[in-house]
């Protein structure tokens, strides 16, 4: 069955931050959504769209605010042959199957459809659609291809069967989405193909809250020093939980003086080779262990665009560099994409970067 979210209301077009809200916590417990439409309120299209949808086999979330809830439920009741009774100071259709607050589920036909009210600043309804399968992500870093993975992980996903989804991340860096019926087994699964990629698996639904539990249990804690990023490698980590038990805090350093004064970067090295180098990083990556006393540190400097860059430095000139209290490294990148995706792209190898510095301590 596919699994369809419809937006119905202005604000859920505009209001970036209660849509993204509503998507992250539909994700956590479906498999993927399979498409996202949007209607405004005055949009005569819906009744046309929803007498053809739900005469099909698929599963339907419905998003509506309060003052639309009951106007959305009379339109459903007429495509259903049916009318709204009040539950629980509820108007909704009389053959909702289950009801909670804000939240009802109809089935029609073949198709099961679950309607929710939430408007700003409010928390998110009960979901109350049943999915079948359960899933899991694996984390795989390793340098062969996609196709590559797929020959070596397929029959492994056919013997314990599990259906397995293969996405590229970063170069190296695989996500692997496992989903399992009545009778596949996920943790069998996950243990033959840590056999196959010994030190390269990691089970895990957020990375940065794998590496926050990991850090936490050794107590140990992070800093950052980010330049072109401008703090997005720190909200990676800082929108999960636990988060200030491995980060003190980090520091975003633009211009050329304040590298100097907040991290101790060398003038000299500045001069001789530009905030955008490895040498520089390398002296943030200090200067973030030093300042903050913690075990692991990364700093970040590039060049994101859309301008800024130079026939020896062009968009998508990245540096980062990891360190510990016993190993650094550096890396040289050249990405491409717009400002915010180069950005992204960074981070990203950031945290790669961070994991395969210390197998010990993440696999």
């Amino acid at each position: 069955m596919k699994l369809h979210l419809l937006f119905i209301g202005n604000k859920f077009i505009y209001n970036r931050a209660l849509k993204e809200y509503i998507i992250r916590k539909i994700e956590q417990k479906a498999d993927f959504i399979n498409s996202i439409t949007f209607f405004k309120e005055s949009d005569n299209s819906l009744f046309l769209y929803l007498e053809r949808e739900l005469h099909s086999t698929d599963k339907y979330i419905i998003i509506t605010t309060k003052q639309h809830f009951s106007t959305l439920g009379k339109l459903i009741c007429t495509v259903t042959s049916d009318n709204q009774v009040l539950k629980d100071d509820m108007l909704i259709p009389s053959n909702s199957s289950l009801y909670e607050k804000g939240s009802y589920l109809l089935e029609y036909k073949n198709s099961t459809t679950n309607v929710l009210h939430i408007d700003e600043m409010e928390k998110f309804p009960e979901l109350l659609l049943n999915f079948e399968e359960t899933k899991y992500i694996m984390h795989l870093f390793d340098e062969n291809d996609r196709e590559h993975m797929i020959s070596l992980i397929a029959p492994v996903a056919q013997t314990y069967d599990v259906k397995i989804d293969i996405v590229d991340i970063i170069e190296g860096w695989f996500i692997v989405n496992i989903r399992s019926k009545k009778y596949g087994d996920i943790s069998q699964f996950i243990a033959s193909v840590k056999q196959l990629f010994p030190n390269k698996i990691i089970a895990a639904e957020s990375i940065e809250s794998y590496i926050i539990d990991r850090l936490s249990l050794h107590k140990k804690k992070i800093s950052f020093a980010e330049s072109c990023t401008g703090g997005l490698l720190t909200y990676y980590f800082t929108k999960n939980n636990g988060a200030s038990k491995i980060l003190d805090g980090s520091l975003v350093t633009y211009a050329n003086n304040i590298k100097e004064s907040w991290l101790g970067v060398n003038a000299d090295t500045l001069e001789k080779h530009g905030a955008v180098s490895s040498e520089v990083v390398l002296e943030m990556s200090e200067g973030a262990l030093n300042v903050s006393n913690a075990d692991y540190a990364i700093s970040i400097s590039g060049i994101a665009g859309d301008s800024g860059g130079t026939k020896y430095k062009p968009v998508g000139t990245v540096y980062i560099g990891v360190r510990s209290k016993i190993k650094h490294k550096e890396i040289h990148l050249n990405l491409n994409g717009d400002r915010n995706y180069i950005q992204h792209q960074s981070v990203l190898f950031a945290i790669k970067m961070l994991l395969l510095m210390d197998k010990e301590m993440f696999f």
